[in-house]
């Protein structure tokens, strides 16, 4: 599966695109200036995204390297 499949698959479950969960991952502290916070381990990326929307391990993986900055998220 393509990294853009990863985020649509998200989007279509959770109706919420990677920009957005940059915007909500801002909102709990996990990012500052578009950047993943010092000391932000995935884990606690991760268990938000199971516990909050339900996502897989693989997903939130996605979504943790959309805030890292290694994905950009935002190309269709």
């Amino acid at each position: 599966m393509s990294f853009q499949a990863y985020l649509d698959n998200i989007q279509a479950k959770t109706g919420k695109s990677a920009e957005d969960f940059k915007k909500l991952a801002a909102k709990k502290g996990y990012t500052e200036n578009g950047q993943l916070r010092a000391g932000i381990k995935a884990g606690e990326i991760i268990q938000w995204l199971k516990e909050d929307f339900d996502l897989g391990h693989g997903h939130s993986m996605a979504i943790v390297a959309v805030l890292k900055g290694s994905k950009g998220g935002d190309a269709k």
